[in-house]
Formats: structure tokens, sequence, C-alpha cells
């Protein structure tokens, strides 16, 4: 294990995941980072209903811009949206940095399919995880765009950090529209789940003119392998078919561990639990053997609660040391088997007759 080389006081993390070969809950904050010519350019804007966004950003019909997409956001389960505008595509950088720093952020969008921006995007989110500040981010495609586009979209970010939806949405005139707002729809529903383990497939996705184009089976297929959240309308009903990250490769390797997205919102329920909740208990503690005793013992009792909740399925090896190195750091390991999303149903039927 890589034990930080901080001097600041305090509770770190890393984790690291494997998977096995065989055949916090409450609504979140959104951060949004858009081009918008009303309001000041970086100026950081909470926003919790749609007409407040128009207010600050306005808003222009049947576009996607920065109120239509606070709409959707917030329509679909987000307790807020942290907005900060963007004067244009030089901007996007500065915005992100912006967002970066700011606590409580469970996911980001923005307003652009530029894949080198969405890139600054993932880079931006990555750091803030590995900062202490947990979130996801979730991108679209361009209007139209190809299976294979997406996939080879989805294979450049490679990241368990970014979910990319597709395809794109209509407009109220029947016009195709890039991803945007359907990005901003899986945002909020992310952002709006209660329990990180449930997964995302299934979810009806509110606010949205239909999508651009359906795919049949065979594309699921490829976008879901490829990185690729792909999202069905029928009925006019538009909803998830399965979350996916665009996690699918580790080096050149295809690894499939970080693949469902809700491993990822499992890991980031339970391992700031654990930190908060130690350094909210052990803030000026001793590193003595009780006081390392009591530690496991939280440690145990967080774990515990994930266990009863089904946000993990078990949990083993909870040991609290020492760092012999270093007296003054407590080194506290532990592995925990996330609860599995329930994708599928199969039937076997014997008919007699």
């Amino acid at each position: 294990m890589n034990v930080t080389t901080h001097e600041r006081p305090g509770v770190y993390s890393v984790y690291g995941a494997s998977s096995l070969v065989r055949g916090s809950g409450g609504r979140k904050t959104v951060g949004l980072a858009a081009v918008n010519t009303k309001a000041e350019a970086g100026v950081i804007q909470t926003i919790t209903s749609y007409e407040e966004a128009v207010s600050t950003f306005g808003s222009q019909a049947d576009s996607q811009d920065m109120a239509e997409l606070i709409r959707v956001i917030l329509l679909n389960g987000a307790a807020a949206v942290v907005a900060v505008p963007v004067a244009n595509a030089e901007g996007y950088e500065a915005a992100f940095a912006a967002l970066s720093g700011m606590e409580d952020l469970s996911v980001v969008v923005c307003d652009s399919t530029d894949q080198e921006v969405q890139q600054k995007l993932r880079d931006s989110v990555t750091a803030a995880s590995a900062a202490r500040r947990e979130r996801i981010a979730v991108v679209a495609g361009g209007a139209e765009e190809s299976v294979t586009a997406l996939t080879d979209r989805a294979k450049a970010l490679n990241s368990e950090r970014v979910v990319l939806a597709a395809p794109g949405g209509g407009s109220e005139k029947g016009t195709a529209l890039s991803g945007l707002t359907a990005a901003a729809a899986v945002a909020g529903a992310i952002a709006g789940q209660g329990d990180p383990a449930v997964p995302l497939g299934g979810a009806e996705l509110l606010g949205l003119n239909g999508l651009s184009a359906q795919y049949g089976d065979n594309d699921i297929d490829l976008l879901v392998r490829g990185g690729v959240t792909p999202l069905d309308s029928r009925a006019g009903t538009v909803s998830v078919v399965r979350g996916i990250t665009t996690r699918t490769r580790s080096g050149e390797s295809e690894d499939a561990t970080w693949r469902e997205l809700s491993t990822v919102l499992i890991v980031d329920d339970v391992i700031p639990a654990i930190r908060e909740s130690l350094r909210a208990r052990f803030r000026r503690a001793k590193n003595t053997e009780q006081s390392r005793g009591a530690i496991r013992s939280q440690v145990v009792l967080e774990l515990e609660n994930k266990k009863a909740r089904e946000i993990i399925t078990g949990y083993d090896g909870v040991t609290v040391t020492a760092l012999p190195e270093n007296p003054t750091v407590c080194l506290v390991e532990f592995a925990f088997t996330v609860a599995h999303g329930l994708n599928q149903i199969w039937l076997t039927a014997s008919i007699t007759i």
C-alpha cells in the first residue's frame, strides 16, 4: 500500500480493485460549466430552480443552453446545480478548476462535445477525486454520432470517472441534437440516487423530447462493451439501458473491472464515509494500541452499516497498525465486495404439452 507523503494531519485513502473471474444517500449537487453571455464568466452560481436559472443566465427557446441543462438536471433529481459560466472555448479549463476545488459535488457536466474539452473535464474530476473530493463526469456525443464514433470517443476518455451517454436528443421541432440534454438528465439521475448500489439501468429520464436514434440489441452490445451508456425511448419514455463508465482498458489490455458505474459509486460511498467517520472521532488521538483498537471498531461499524444496507455484500481483513517508519501514521487496511446490480434475468422453461 502506498502511504501518503503529505505532512498535514488527517485521514487519507487509496484503493485498488480486483475482479473475480467466474462464469450515501440522498440527493446531491451537480457541477456545470457552460457557455453563457449574460452572466459574468467564471463567477460560481448555486441554482436550485429553473426560474432562478432563467433569471441568472437567460434562456432561448428550443436550445440546449445553460438554463435548459439546469432544468433537466434538477428535474431528474439533483438537489442543486453549481454553475460556472464560460465566455468561450478557452474558458472551460478555468471553470473546471473552479469546480474541482469545491466540496460536495457528486457529478460534473459541461456543454461541449469537443473531445479535448471532455478530456480536460476527465482530468479535472480525476484530480479532484484523488484529492478526496470524489466525483464523476457525464459527457455527450455529437448530433447523430455513429456507434463507432461513440466507442472511439469513449476509448479516448477511458476513465472510471467518466460516463458517456448516447444517443443525442431531439428538439421540439424534431431536429436531431447533440447528447447534451441527455447527459444532463443522466447526471441529474445519478445525483438523485439514494442508494449507490442500485443500478442506473432502467432509470427514467425526465424532460427530454425523445432521442435522435433507437439502438438495436447489436448496437447496445457494441456500446456497452465499448464504454458507452446507452439510452432507450419506448412509448414516449426515455430511460437508461445500462450505466457504464468509459473505462474499458488498462494499458493495452481489456479490463472490465470498473465498467459498471455502480462499482465506482459504491467506492465513492464507502471510502469517504469511513474517512469522515475516523476524522470526526479521532481528531486529536494518540497512536496507541488502545486507539488503534478503537479505530478498527469504528471501521467495522461503518462496514457493517454498508453491509446491512446492501451497498456491500461482505468485508474482510480489517487491520490497524502503526507505520514502522513513521510512528505518527496509523495504517488502516481492509477489503470489501461491492453489491452488484441485477442487469438481467434469464428464464428457462420446460413446456409440457
